[in-house]
């Protein structure tokens, strides 16, 4: 395929820096395991769309016009600013998010992966995730985006309903959506994953089962299931308000979860997190980051991350927040080489929150071992094994808290958010009172 200059010279980049990363791991390079202070994930946010779809708030942007030299070189720049500041010396994932990342040229990914490259160890086989629409992801600009360095991707296709497509505001068809899928799954077989939205106002079980049922005949090894949540200033949220359209039923949701999580245990998929099954091993090691509390760096109008800013001197895991438009974000880089708005220190306690919300998303849950990284004064049965409402949860088999640890059973994982109400709180007083026993199991 025949490509512009510009972007052959970000691809041959690209190129050159996964031959160098499989030379030094064939060396004896600078492969050799970094502590978990030292590594983290990286994010990366592109805050464009062609429109904005009827249910989202995300940070992004419909533009007149993007200059996307100038954003490139500002993602380059901040990307290697955090990473100094971060003193990470190992990126084991790359996530381009947004907004939508397929819309960015791929000379700008190659662009970001080779300045990570170079500013760090990035070892050839990270996963390098991108999110694509149809509409704006054919297969070769697909192509082109792995020559770039992408090696998975992950498609908002939403729905296979061509009226529902047009409610939720996207710009493909169901159509687009297979024919995206089947290229992408030539090009990255085995590192393609699709999202599919529940919960639609007038949506029923029979007929979604029916998409989901279509999807699993022609899909990859990874699949996700999220529930529309009405977002307040969103045009779907005003439309339910104006009783032009139904408020989604919470229990046909609840119904339709329940029917897709069995639908894809049947077909071979784990359930690896609350709304995240795969099979095959093609679990997002990316999000398996933030699930289990690592590091990551977010760069990008409106990124998050969580890290400790080693290289600054400190030792304090702090989270933080990128200023949110655009334009402003890139004066701010330009100016001090990040765009960071909001920075704040995150308590013990905080941590041990964030560690107990998180890991009980996942099938894994909280091992003892993991727990203990974070809150080495008290174990998880001094937080949890005393206490008569956690005892009811585990005699009603939606928790389970023995010598691995503690975690959702198969009937706890949809219902979390009301576990969370009991657990959290029980954490919080025990942290207050900190005596923790001598044995553990109490």
């Amino acid at each position: 395929m025949a490509v512009p200059g510009a972007r052959a010279r970000g691809w041959a980049a690209a190129a050159r820096a996964a031959q160098r990363r499989r030379r030094e791991e064939r060396t004896g390079g600078p492969a050799r395991p970094e502590p978990a202070s030292r590594r983290a994930a990286l994010y990366v946010h592109w805050p464009y769309c062609e429109k904005r779809c009827s249910y989202c708030n995300f940070n992004k942007y419909i533009p007149r016009g993007v200059e996307e030299a100038a954003m490139r070189k500002c993602l380059v720049t901040e990307a290697q600013t955090l990473l100094r500041l971060s003193g990470v010396r190992r990126v084991e994932s790359v996530f381009f998010g947004g907004g939508t990342p397929s819309l960015a040229s791929p000379h700008t990914v190659a662009a970001v992966l080779e300045a990570v490259a170079q500013a760090t160890y990035l070892p050839a086989d990270s996963e390098v995730t991108l999110e694509a629409n149809p509409t704006s992801a054919p297969g070769s600009r697909l192509a082109a985006f792995g020559a770039a360095g992408v090696n998975r991707l992950s498609i908002g296709l939403q729905s296979l309903d061509d009226a529902e497509l047009r409610l939720l505001g996207r710009t493909h068809s169901a159509g687009d959506a297979l024919r995206t899928l089947a290229a992408a799954r030539r090009l990255f077989p085995g590192r393609v994953s699709v999202d599919l939205m529940l919960g639609l106002p007038a949506q029923h079980v029979g007929p979604w089962l029916g998409q989901l049922q279509e999807l699993l005949r022609r899909c990859d090894d990874h699949v996700s299931l999220y529930q529309l949540s009405l977002e307040r200033g969103t045009a779907l949220f005003a439309q339910v308000q104006q009783g032009a359209l139904p408020a989604p039923d919470p229990e046909l949701a609840a119904e339709m979860y329940q029917a897709g999580r069995e639908a894809l245990r049947e077909a071979g998929f784990r359930q690896y997190e609350v709304s995240n099954f795969a099979r095959n091993g093609a679990l997002s090691t990316h999000n398996w980051t933030y699930w289990q509390c690592g590091q990551y760096l977010g760069v990008g109008p409106g990124a998050h991350g969580r890290f400790v800013p080693q290289g600054a001197g400190s030792n304090t895991r702090e989270a933080r927040i990128q200023t949110l438009e655009p334009d402003n974000w890139m004066k701010e880089v330009m100016l001090f080489g990040h765009g960071t708005r909001k920075r704040t220190p995150m308590g013990r306690l905080e941590m041990l929150e964030e560690v107990l919300a998180m890991g009980l998303r996942t099938d894994v849950g909280i091992t003892h071992q993991h727990w203990q990284r974070f809150g080495p004064q008290l174990t998880l049965w001094d937080v949890f094994g005393t206490s008569k409402e956690v005892k009811e949860l585990l005699e009603r088999g939606l928790l389970l808290l023995d010598h691995r640890g503690l975690r959702c059973s198969w009937e706890g994982l949809p219902v979390l958010d009301s576990l969370l109400l009991t657990l959290l709180p029980q954490l919080q007083e025990a942290w207050q009172q900190r005596t923790p026993s001598l044995v553990p199991g109490g």
